[in-house]
């Protein structure tokens, strides 16, 4: 029970981090619309959306799922107010994944800075372990799956600069079926494949 508690808060931190890097860089960019929804803020209480970020890991937890995870509300973003719309809103896309490896970043070398200075019963502790481990995994995964380039993914944000305008066009015709697509490609084993070797690979370099 302490682990799901843990596990859920350590979630919870990271989809929030990810959100606010969003708002932050629009922000940066001349949007204003998440500063005045209050979206600049760290208070959950303002990204939490009531399935993603409660109901979504509760069903996890209760399904027995070894993988925890969620979401919060989307910042609102106004692509009018930038000076370049398809530029900035990539950067803006950007700020959420590279959020998530800065967290992880942090959560390897704090490990090691602990490793080489805590005594062993405290490093070593079942709880610290998965602390650390979850935390570098959930940044991890958060990262890697909305870099994929499907649309409402940051992924597709980030590629339509580098588009022709059919791919543009492409994207934004199939971005209302979004969700769908990737609930395929969970349930044919497509996302597994793909983020598999991106996590391997982020731990290698981490940890």
């Amino acid at each position: 029970m302490t682990e799901i508690i843990v596990g859920v808060f350590v979630l919870i931190v990271s989809v929030v981090i990810h959100e606010v890097a969003h708002a932050w860089t629009a922000y940066w960019f001349g949007d204003p619309t998440a500063k005045m929804q209050g979206r600049l803020s760290f208070n959950p209480r303002v990204h939490l959306d009531p399935f993603g970020s409660v109901l979504l890991p509760l069903l996890l937890v209760l399904t027995g799922s070894p993988v925890l995870l969620g979401y919060a509300k989307p910042v609102p973003v106004r692509s009018e107010y930038f000076a370049r719309p398809l530029r900035d809103m990539m950067w803006v896309a950007l700020a959420g994944p590279l959020s998530n490896l800065t967290v992880a970043a942090l959560l390897s070398f704090l490990y090691k800075v602990l490793f080489a200075f805590m005594p062993q019963w405290v490093i070593g502790s079942a709880l610290t372990q998965f602390v650390f481990g979850y935390g570098i995994t959930i940044n991890l995964v958060l990262a890697f799956f909305n870099l994929i380039p499907i649309p409402p993914l940051d992924g597709s944000r980030i590629v339509m600069p580098f588009l022709p305008l059919k791919g543009q066009l492409f994207l934004t015709k199939i971005e209302p079926y979004g969700f769908l697509i990737v609930i395929g490609f969970l349930y044919f084993g497509i996302l597994d494949v793909v983020l598999r070797p991106l996590l391997h690979l982020g731990y290698r370099v981490l940890l």
